[in-house]
């Protein structure tokens, strides 16, 4: 962290700082964490504590939670995280499906909505679905009133229009709506209504408290530093179509994109899943997040992860991406036909190679499908991995297969920590 003349970078190193203590207050729960023990887990100085502790304080960030009694002095006053002064919207886009959560500062989801989607209606369908979602999320659950902006900020401006209304079909685990005919995107073009200019940015999120921005979490690939999109498996109009600066632009807040699988293993080591583990995300399609050495792991051009489409048959049954034989192709093949045995001893074999490639440490499964069926498919993956383990021997055992928490909400919780981990100096998980 350094500065042009090589010295520090005062202003970084500031909130550094501030974001040490702030994820320390954060797991210390209501229970609160005293001064001195910060300083003592963050190396900083007493003074340097206190200084950053009276800002928190002085922005609502921070509060007394007690006091408690010490040795050979007088008790000391314990400090909390106040989760409500700050808020993140966290979108999954799934193929048929649109689901937003808006959490608070402790990760804790305070809404949730959930309706239909289609993937390939075009982007200006989609775009307006995410801002219709937001919006109406914010309302019902915040009932924010006009101007009050928190803490941390939000985006300028007079509050948004009356909420539109959602539908909320809840499609089948593992199944896919047929795509209507829509413009196909350009990369140059932020979404517009066919008669009339671009809409405003949506100012609705101006009177949340500490509202942060969105993550946004969708299949890939996609370019997650740019938030471009690539050819998404089934969806090839969406190629090189800029959906981070899109949202950006129609909602009026920040803005981060991410594929689905890493945002839910985003959120599972900032929840507590520690080392190297894969999150497998079997639903409308398939895919990994690695977290290696507590880190997600994205890639060199944050395209890791593309894990549905290994070919592990190659004279195998066509894969929309335009091969043979991928696992997606066989495992979604298998839970068409019911036969979830099958599809679990497919997903098991890619399990195994993974393991073998990474020497992880856990296999967590998580989406629609296994959320149908979770004994079936973590007894099948187990089965396939604990096989792989007894012909190589060793004394460490095969490598355990859980079911992911979070439920079938994990990958929308995952998204809103794209703007939480920051704060929090987690940024690089």
């Amino acid at each position: 962290m350094r500065g042009a003349a090589g010295g520090a970078n005062l202003l970084a190193l500031r909130s550094h700082n501030t974001a040490l203590v702030l994820d320390l207050l954060r797991t210390a729960g209501a229970g609160g964490i005293s001064r001195l023990e910060l300083a003592e887990r963050t190396g900083l100085t007493p003074q340097a504590v206190s200084k950053i502790t009276a800002r928190l304080r002085e922005d609502g960030l921070a509060a007394e939670a007690g006091r408690r009694a010490s040795t050979g002095g007088k008790p000391r006053t314990v400090l909390r995280l106040v989760p409500e002064a700050g808020h993140a919207l966290g979108v999954h886009l799934d193929r048929d499906e649109l689901r937003a959560v808006l959490v608070d500062l402790d990760g804790a989801v305070v809404g949730e909505r959930r309706s239909a989607l289609d993937l390939g209606a075009g982007a200006e369908a989609v775009v307006e679905a995410v801002a219709r979602a937001a919006r109406e999320l914010v309302a019902d659950t915040l009932r924010p009133s006009e101007g009050a902006v928190g803490a941390l900020g939000g985006a300028p401006g007079p509050s948004g229009g009356a909420p539109g209304r959602s539908e909320g079909a809840s499609p089948s685990p593992g199944g896919t709506s047929g795509r209507s005919e829509g413009t196909p995107p350009s990369p140059d073009d932020t979404p517009h209504r066919p008669d009339g200019p671009p809409p405003p940015p949506d100012r609705a999120f101006a009177a949340v408290p500490g509202f942060l921005g969105v993550g946004v979490a969708l299949p890939g690939p996609l370019d997650h530093v740019r938030g471009v999109l690539h050819r998404v498996t089934g969806f090839p109009e969406w190629d090189g179509f800029p959906l981070r600066d899109a949202l950006a632009r129609r909602l009026g807040v920040p803005v981060v994109v991410d594929k689905d699988t890493n945002a839910a293993a985003l959120g599972l080591a900032v929840g507590g899943e520690g080392g190297s583990f894969a999150y497998l995300h079997l639903g409308t399609g398939l895919g990994a997040g690695l977290v290696i050495g507590g880190g997600v792991h994205r890639g060199a051009r944050t395209g890791a992860g593309e894990f549905g489409h290994q070919v592990i048959q190659l004279d195998g049954p066509p894969c929309t991406c335009g091969a043979r034989g991928c696992i997606e192709a066989l495992c979604l093949a298998a839970v068409a036909r019911g036969d979830l045995a099958g599809a679990a001893r497919v997903l098991g074999a890619g399990a195994a190679n993974l393991a073998g490639l990474l020497d992880i440490d856990l296999v967590l499964l998580g989406g629609r499908t296994v959320a149908a069926a979770p004994e079936a498919f973590v007894h099948g993956v187990g089965a396939v991995l604990d096989a792989r383990a007894r012909r190589e021997g060793g004394h460490d055992g095969a490598v355990p297969v859980r079911l992911a928490p979070g439920g079938t909400r994990g990958v929308a919780e995952g998204a809103a920590q794209l703007l939480l981990a920051p704060l929090f100096g987690r940024g690089d998980v």
